[in-house]
């Protein structure tokens, strides 16, 4: 299995799985993807829900994630699996369970019973595995710069904390996080560990993160990588369970369901339409956004219009707070069947106007009749009337995020016969205040995360600047690794 920019023109020289894993963004700008997908048939589903039931959800990874990784030893990368994906680390020896919400046709994919109580654990665990691996074979050393709008942080924080031959330089958005996000990130105490508050949104701290990786020279002598979703790692971590929650939900081959995906950032429901791409049986991709709309109108109008940082609104579901939508551009690579050219047009125009417009299009015919996606968003109201209902009714507790999944998921539901799949995206606890105004009461708090919030913390302040961040990055990863 081979890598190629989403702007390389044919005939690029592609790469290997461990070269992106350590690489991150791409030297043009570019996000990478798999020059074609593999695909999945019913035997191979067949035999997948055989290893599901026989080794459990490691081994079902280490199955799927052969099909994109041929540069790791298949009995080296099931071990991978198997210290990612444990019942210690996620609560359940399921890892991902599947539970019905009443008796209709939703059913929750429970993805936040990881260290952090977020969905991001699932691909962040595997990820500090496969770092820590890479760079030992190697015998080199990585400085991941990231970017949070809230779970992305800590999930990776605490799957890299302690690790030897990497650090950590993370960017928050001051103050847009909620205070249980914030103490688990800012409570760490980790020398390899820095968090930093930017003054301005999330898309400003994505912009950041993107004008230091395009600096190939600094990149190189500090060797920056990245654990945001435009690591292509991510991604496929997030294939597996879209594969894990089919294969509950269903008894054999060609049986359908759906999948309802809050999102911001475009990667979680990116991983569904790869695992569509592939043969999956997904009927539906139900894209849910909140006040925050950019793909949700993209979805309507095939207009894609960023936000400005003072459009952008800050919301009770926070970590979809996004505009910039930087995996989006792996869809669109997909839609023009990998024109490097026409993504590039395209992403320029996003560049120097703020949008552009495929509307008049035949790609954008096929979003919803090849791809299966719909969309639709919520606003603050209808998150916690659904947090209500649903705990009133079912006593069901969700976090805001997935609320806006539930609630646009059953706007569809009445359209179609097939079960749909919410995603979930964190455990309550993290969203307490919400919690209360929409139930009653504060959510209960799992006892490893008694005391968080009392934590003292810890954070760097930087204004929104490339050349101080990269003298941050400088000093952090010249401390940490005697570079």
């Amino acid at each position: 299995m081979r890598y190629i920019s989403t702007r390389a023109d044919s005939g690029a020289a592609s790469k290997s799985f461990c070269d992106i894993l350590l690489e991150g963004l791409a030297p043009d700008g570019g996000l990478y993807l798999p020059v074609s997908y593999p695909h999945v048939d019913a035997d191979t589903l067949e035999r997948w829900r055989a290893v599901l039931a026989q080794q459990g959800y490691a081994g079902l990874a280490a199955e799927v994630l052969q099909l994109f990784i041929d540069d790791i030893p298949a009995a080296d990368l099931r071990e991978i699996c198997e210290r990612a994906y444990t019942a210690a680390k996620f609560s359940d020896p399921q890892i991902v369970p599947v539970t019905h919400i009443g008796d209709g046709p939703l059913w929750l994919g429970h993805l936040s019973n990881g260290p952090t109580a977020a969905f991001k654990d699932m691909a962040m665990q595997l990820l500090g595995e496969l770092f820590e691996y890479e760079l030992g074979r190697r015998d080199d050393w990585l400085t991941i710069l990231g970017a949070t709008s809230g779970d992305t942080g800590s999930s990776a924080e605490y799957a890299l904390r302690g690790r030897a031959r990497l650090s950590v330089v993370m960017l928050t958005p001051a103050g847009r996080m909620t205070p249980f996000q914030q103490a688990q990130m800012f409570g760490l105490d980790d020398p390899n560990i820095v968090n930093v508050c930017v003054d301005g949104v999330f898309d400003d701290c994505q912009d950041l993160v993107k004008a230091v990786n395009s600096d190939a020279e600094f990149k190189a002598r500090w060797h920056i990588g990245a654990v945001n979703s435009i690591n292509w790692a991510r991604l496929v971590a997030q294939i597996v369970y879209y594969v894990n929650c089919w294969l509950r939900m269903t008894a054999g081959p060609g049986e359908e369901i759906s999948f309802a995906v809050p999102t911001g950032n475009f990667g979680n429901i990116c991983a569904g339409h790869i695992a569509r791409c592939m043969g999956l049986p997904i009927k539906r991709l139900i894209l849910a956004t909140n006040e925050n709309d950019v793909l949700d109108e993209f979805l309507h109008t095939g207009v894609y219009r960023v936000r400005s940082a003072q459009e952008t609104l800050a919301t009770s579901s926070p970590s979809m707070d996004i505009s910039k939508a930087s995996n989006f551009e792996r869809f669109i690579a997909d839609l023009f069947g990998r024109e490097g050219a026409k993504v590039r047009e395209l992403f320029r125009q996003v560049a120097s106007t703020g949008s552009f417009d495929i509307s008049g299009t035949p790609e954008f015919s096929r979003i919803r009749n090849q791809y299966g996606f719909v969309s639709g968003h919520s606003h603050h109201s209808d998150r916690v009337a659904t947090i209500g209902r649903l705990w009133r009714e079912h006593e069901v507790l969700i976090d805001p995020h997935t609320a806006d999944g539930v609630h646009v998921a059953e706007e569809f539901a009445s359209s179609g016969s097939e079960p749909i799949v919410v995603l979930e995206t964190a455990l309550p606890v993290k969203f307490a205040e919400t919690i209360r105004e929409a139930t009653g009461s504060l959510p209960p708090q799992p006892a490893r995360f008694a005391g968080i919030e009392d934590s003292p913390r810890r954070t760097v302040e930087i204004g929104n600047d490339a050349d101080e961040l990269k003298n941050l990055v400088a000093a952090t990863a010249g401390a940490v690794h005697n570079a």
